[in-house]
C-alpha cells in the first residue's frame, strides 16, 4: 500500500484510460489515496473516481489536440466541474498540468505531514515564490470551497 496514488499524465493517457488492468487497479483504490497531474486526471476519470467531483487537469490544449484536456474530463467524468486551479481537493486530489505537478506534490505533502512540511520543502527546492504565485493566482481549492 502507498500513502497516495498519483496518477501522471502524459501522450499515452489515452491507451491509459482504456487500460482494464490499470483501471481496474485504481477502482479498487480508496478514493482519498487518489490524486493525478496533468492529464492522468482523465485516467483516474476514466476508473469513476472523479464522478461528481470537482476536479482539474491541464488548462489549454498542445500541439494536434483538438481540445484542452480540462474539456474533456467533463465528457469522461460523470456530473464532474471542471475548474481550472492549480490543485482541486475533492477527496480525490487532482493538479493541474505540467509545472503544477510540482505544486499537487506540494500540497500532498502538507495534506500528508502538515503545511509545514510542504512550505519547507518548498523553500528547500526554491520553489516556495512560484508556490504562492500559483496559489494566487489559479488557487487551491479545498473541501469546503
Amino acid at each position: 500500500d502507498c500513502d497516495v496514488y498519483v496518477v501522471c499524465g502524459g501522450a499515452g493517457w489515452p491507451e491509459a484510460s482504456r487500460d482494464e488492468e490499470l483501471i481496474g487497479f485504481l477502482r479498487r483504490r480508496p478514493r482519498e489515496r487518489l490524486a493525478s497531474v496533468c492529464t492522468g486526471a482523465l485516467v483516474l476519470a476514466a476508473s469513476g473516481a472523479l464522478d461528481g467531483r470537482r476536479i482539474t487537469t491541464r488548462r489549454n490544449a498542445a500541439g494536434a489536440e483538438p481540445k484542452a484536456p480540462i474539456e474533456l474530463l467533463a465528457g469522461v467524468a460523470k456530473g464532474a466541474s471542471a475548474i481550472p486551479a492549480a490543485v482541486v481537493d475533492d477527496v480525490v486530489v487532482t493538479g493541474g498540468g505540467v509545472s503544477l505537478a510540482i505544486d499537487a506534490t506540494l500540497y500532498l505533502i502538507g495534506k500528508l505531514y502538515g503545511q509545514a512540511a510542504g512550505d519547507e520543502v518548498a523553500r528547500l527546492i526554491e520553489y516556495d515564490r512560484a508556490y504562492r504565485a500559483n496559489k494566487a493566482e489559479l488557487g487551491h481549492l479545498t473541501p469546503g470551497v
